[in-house]
C-alpha cells in the first residue's frame, strides 16, 4: 500500500506517517521548500525508513496544482490524506487570502488529480470542528449545521463540501474527517494547549515567570492526536466513503486546561497566568462539543486518552524539553527568554 500525505511534517502528518509505516505502507509526504529545515517531528521516521524508500519526502505546495498532479500521477498512491493547511485560526484573520487559497485551491487540486488518475485512489480531507462556529452549547455531529467564524473555518467548509461534490459527481472514494481539537507534545507552540504545557515546563525549572493567554472561557472538546489519526485510517478502510466526526464527547475550558497543567507540577495557575486582549479573536468561537457516536458504533473507534492523561502527557514532555533548555542556557549555548516572543 502507498499513501500520500500533504502536511506530513505537522502534528497529524507525523503521527499518521508513523501509523501507516507501522502497518507496512510506503509513505510519501509533501513539505514546503524553505531556507530552514522544518522536519523535526519526522526526523526519526526519516532516519528509520528513508534508506529503503519506505518514507519519501517531496517538495511541493498546495498552491502549485501542477506539482501535486505530477506527484499523484508518478507515485500512484492508494490513499491520499490532505492534512496541509494554514491551521492557526487567529493567524487566518491576519492572513485571510493565503489561508483560504491553501484551504480551497489545495483540496480541489488534489481532487482533480485523484479524479484523473488511472486507478482508484481513496481521498481523505481533514475537516475541522471550527466549521460549526460554536454559537450554541449542543453536541455536534455529521448532520449539524456549519456556521464558520473565521477565514480558516470558511476554507475548511469549502474543502469539505467540494469533497462531497466530487464523491457524488464522480464516484470518488472521498472521506471527510471532522476532527474536534486534538493535541499532543507535537502540537505547534503557538496553539493554546501547547503554549500552556510548554510554559508550565519552563516555569517549573525557572526559565519563565508568567504565561499570557486570551479567552480563558473558550470551551473545547480536546483529545489526543494519536487517537485521532488512527480514526483517519479507519475511515479510509470502511466499505463506503462517508463523513465522520471524531471527538471525546467532553468539553473543557482553557482555564481548566491551565489549571490541570499547573496542578501537575504542584503550582497554582492563578499565580502565573495573565490575560491580554491581543490574544482574542475578532469573532470568538466559545463552545465546541462533538458527538462521535457514528464513528464509535460503525468503525469501532474510541479515544483511548482522556483529558487528564492528555494534559499529563504534554506537560511531562515539555518538562523534559525545558530541562534541556536549562542545561543549554547554563552552558551558554542559547540565550534565556522570559516568555515566547509574540507575533501580532
Amino acid at each position: 500500500m502507498k499513501a500520500f500525505i500533504t502536511g506530513v511534517s505537522g502534528q497529524d502528518g507525523a503521527y499518521l506517517a508513523e501509523l501507516l509505516l507501522s502497518k507496512g505502507y510506503e509513505v510519501h509526504g509533501t513539505v514546503r521548500r524553505s531556507s530552514s529545515i522544518n522536519t523535526v517531528r519526522i526526523d526519526d521516521l526519516i532516519s528509520q525508513f528513508s534508506k529503503d524508500d519506505r518514507f519519501v519526502l517531496h517538495y511541493s505546495d498546495l498552491l502549485d496544482s501542477s506539482s501535486l498532479t505530477n506527484l499523484i500521477l508518478k507515485i500512484q498512491p492508494d490513499e491520499v490524506y490532505n492534512l496541509a493547511a494554514q491551521s492557526h485560526v487567529a493567524v487566518s484573520f491576519s492572513n485571510p487570502i493565503f489561508t483560504t487559497q491553501v484551504g480551497t485551491l489545495g483540496s480541489i487540486s488534489l481532487l482533480e488529480a485523484v479524479r484523473n488518475a488511472n486507478k482508484e485512489i481513496k481521498f481523505y480531507q481533514a475537516s475541522s470542528s471550527e466549521m460549526y462556529g460554536g454559537t450554541s452549547k449542543e453536541m455536534l455531529n455529521e448532520n449539524s449545521k456549519f456556521d464558520p467564524k473565521s477565514p480558516y473555518a470558511a476554507s475548511k467548509v469549502f474543502a469539505h463540501e467540494i469533497t462531497k461534490i466530487y464523491r457524488d459527481s464522480y464516484g470518488i472514494f472521498g472521506v471527510n474527517g471532522i476532527l474536534f481539537n486534538h493535541e499532543s507534545p507535537l502540537r505547534g507552540e503557538t496553539f493554546v494547549t501547547r503554549k500552556i504545557s510548554r510554559a508550565v515546563g519552563r516555569i517549573s525549572v525557572g526559565l519563565q515567570e508568567k504565561l499570557t493567554l486570551g479567552n480563558l472561557d473558550a470551551s473545547r472538546d480536546w483529545g489526543y492526536a494519536k487517537d485521532y489519526v488512527n480514526g483517519m485510517w479507519m475511515m479510509m478502510q470502511h466499505d463506503n466513503p462517508e463523513d465522520w466526526v471524531l471527538a471525546t464527547g467532553k468539553t473543557h475550558t482553557v482555564r481548566e486546561f491551565a489549571e490541570a497543567a499547573f496542578k501537575h507540577v504542584d503550582l497554582n495557575w492563578e499565580d502565573y497566568v495573565i490575560t491580554s486582549e491581543k490574544y482574542l479573536r475578532p469573532n470568538e468561537v466559545d463552545y465546541l462539543l462533538g458527538d462521535s457516536t457514528k464513528a464509535r458504533e460503525t468503525l469501532g473507534w474510541k479515544p483511548e486518552v482522556d483529558f487528564k492523561e492528555l494534559v499529563k502527557i504534554m506537560v511531562e514532555q515539555d518538562i523534559i524539553e525545558a530541562k534541556k533548555d536549562y542545561s543549554l542556557i547554563n552552558e551558554g549555548l542559547i540565550l534565556p527568554t522570559w516568555e515566547n516572543p509574540t507575533i501580532n
